[in-house]
């Protein structure tokens, strides 16, 4: 239930308040073992202050949130992908730095900013810009 709230809000926010996180919809082949970086292009708001979570969907099955970041001290990850998977950002785009992949670690991989976070700033913005 809280992923499923967490993506509608992103898609709310995004139509309402010009958030834009882009990612590549290109098919990448690693083999087992391997490493690669996926890439969240994020503008629209403070990427720097913003919790923001890395979340895959293996083909037939249900969604799964994998990772949360905030900064290196505030972060949190699956068991599943503990000590393989980690994420890192800029001022402007979200990492995920996958090593030693495994076969079932094939799925479409999604960016989300968290819905509590941006609630929170929404309100912080809206008493700032009225006050």
């Amino acid at each position: 239930m809280f992923l499923t709230s967490l993506l509608l809000l992103l898609i709310a926010g995004c139509v309402h308040s010009q958030i834009v996180l882009t990612q590549s919809e290109s098919p990448v082949t690693v083999a087992p073992g391997g490493s690669h970086k996926l890439t969240c292009a994020c503008s629209g708001f403070n990427l720097g202050g913003a919790i923001m979570h890395w979340i895959r969907q293996a083909p037939g099955k249900r969604l799964e949130w994998i990772i949360a970041y905030h900064s290196e001290s505030i972060k949190s990850s699956a068991q599943s992908v503990q000590g393989r998977f980690t994420a890192s950002k800029d001022s402007s785009n979200l990492y995920l730095h996958m090593s030693q992949l495994k076969p079932e670690d094939t799925a479409v991989y999604y960016c989300a900013i968290d819905s509590l976070w941006w609630i929170s700033y929404r309100q912080l913005y809206k008493n700032y810009s009225t006050g």
